[in-house]
Order: C-alpha cells, then structure tokens, then sequence
C-alpha cells in the first residue's frame, strides 16, 4: 500500500540525520547566523555607513514581521534552498540503487507505490525546508530590531494571507520539480552522484537559456520560455500574485506559468515511473 511505502521512507530517512541536517537546517542556521553578524557590522559602522546602505535597514517605523513572511514565502525557491533540499531528496530518490535494497523491498509493495512515497516523503522535506527557512527569516527580523532599536510590529491582512498561501505553493511546486529532475536521473543512471549533479546542470543550462534564445526572436513574452524554463515559469506566477500590472506581464501570464511548472514536475515523473516499472532489479 502507498500508506506503507510512505511510512517506510520517512523511517528511513528519519535515521539519516545527515541529510536531513544538510536538507532541512543548514541554510537556516547560516542565515541567521550571516545576518547576525551583517547587523552587528552595520550596527557598529553606522556613521560610516549611513547614505551607503537603504535607511529601512537602521532607521525607521516598526519592522513589520507580516510582511516579512510574505517576502519569505516569496524567495522560498531561492539557490541555496534548491541546492540542499536536493540532497535530502537524492538520498532518498537513489539511496534503494546505492545499498542495493530495491530488490528486498519491491516484492512487499508494487512498484508505483514505491516511487510515490519517495515522492511523498521528499514533499515533507520541502515543507519542513521551507518552514525551517520561514523561522530563520523571523529570526533575524527579531535580531534586526533588536540591533538597531526598532519596534516590532504585526499585520496579516487577507490579501496578504493569500499571497503568502500562494507564494508558498509556488515555491513549494518549484522545488519539487527540481528534484522530479534528481528522481529521474537516479533512476536511469542508479547514480546518487547523477541524481545530484544533473538537476543542477540542467537547471544552470536553463539560467542561461533566454541569453541563448533571444536572438533567435525567441522572447520572454511567447510561450515556448516558460515550457522550457522552469524558473521563468514559476516568476511569471509569483509576478501574477504579487499584483504585477498588466503593462508589466505578458498575455496569459499565469497560465504560462502554471503550465512550464506543471510539465517539468509531471513529464519526469511519468518517466521515472515508467522507467523505473520497467527497469530489472534481480541483481540489484
């Protein structure tokens, strides 16, 4: 049953204290950790500084901790988050091929199943990712005031609620399709170094891919960069729900959006799940 198959992979990789550090509380600690140490800097170089860096940094009203959420919803999908996450999700994606373990588990559960709980626990790894970073982000909002003297304040109005909602989504459907790419690696090659490595080359071919197009008349505003761009995809999206004017977007920009983003996490998945039900695991 997929009950089974997901109980199963959280177990495991709840006994993975490492990847799950390097997954889940790495980028948050040096976060908070780098900007602690920014607002100390800035704090005893005030005089110097002053005129060089945004005033909102040292002066001003209340540091509103709402809209702080709301911009952390918004950069959830940021490098360093893909990057790490990835490692959580590549142990768990092609850890069964490295300790030869497909083999003992695929008679007690179909094999759809098995690769859905993967898929499952690697959610729960992006959510727990992504709360972790939402906590960091907090966290130094409440150093930051306290550095500098500012008061703290409160609003969450419900436009605000649901850009938060939404953001968070977003984010959460960008991730997981940067580690659909780790899955589908891991299962043709049964390589963890692949399952890591080849989501980050593709996702640094596609960075670059707009340079590349546009002189080819190939632009931001047609349809074929957000299907083959990810990452534009998902910025179309956050533009839409971050009230982004009509002069500023592109004609249906979320559909765009929704659609680059939902092809690139269903595409390698359906190929994993094709791949992997075919694949022979006698001497695995």
């Amino acid at each position: 049953m997929l009950a089974d198959a997901i109980r199963s992979e959280t177990y495991r990789l709840s006994r993975n204290r490492t990847a799950l550090f390097w997954s889940v509380l790495f980028v948050p600690i040096m976060g908070v950790l780098l900007a602690t140490v920014g607002f100390v800097v800035a704090k005893a170089n005030e005089a110097k500084l002053v005129g060089k860096l945004p005033p909102e940094l040292m002066k001003g009203g209340p540091l509103d901790l709402g809209l702080a959420l709301v911009k952390s919803a918004g950069d959830f999908a940021n490098p360093a988050i893909l990057m790490f996450v990835l490692i959580g999700a590549a142990t768990l994606y092609a850890g069964d091929y490295r300790w030869e373990t497909w083999r003992l588990i695929s008679a007690r559960n179909t094999r759809s199943n098995l690769i859905a709980g993967k898929v499952v626990v690697a959610v729960l790894v992006i959510v727990l990712a992504t709360l972790a970073a939402l906590a960091s982000d907090v966290i130094a909002g409440l150093i930051q005031a306290a550095v500098f003297g500012r008061p703290l304040a409160f609003s969450m109005t419900g436009g605000a609620a649901a850009d938060f909602g939404l953001l968070a989504l977003t984010g959460w459907a960008r991730i997981l399709q940067f580690t659909m790419l780790g899955l589908l690696a891991a299962v043709m090659t049964r390589s963890l170094l692949a399952a890591l490595f080849a989501p980050l080359v593709i996702g640094i071919g596609q960075f670059f891919l707009p340079n590349i197009l546009l002189p080819m008349g190939v632009t931001p505003d047609g349809w074929l960069l957000p299907l083959l761009s990810p990452g534009l995809a998902t910025d179309l999206l956050k533009a839409v729900i971050e009230g982004g004017t009509a002069a500023d977007l592109p004609d249906h920009a979320a559909a765009k959006g929704l659609l680059g983003l939902g092809l690139w996490i269903g595409l390698p998945f359906a190929a994993a799940a094709a791949w992997f039900n075919r694949q022979d695991l006698s001497k695995e």
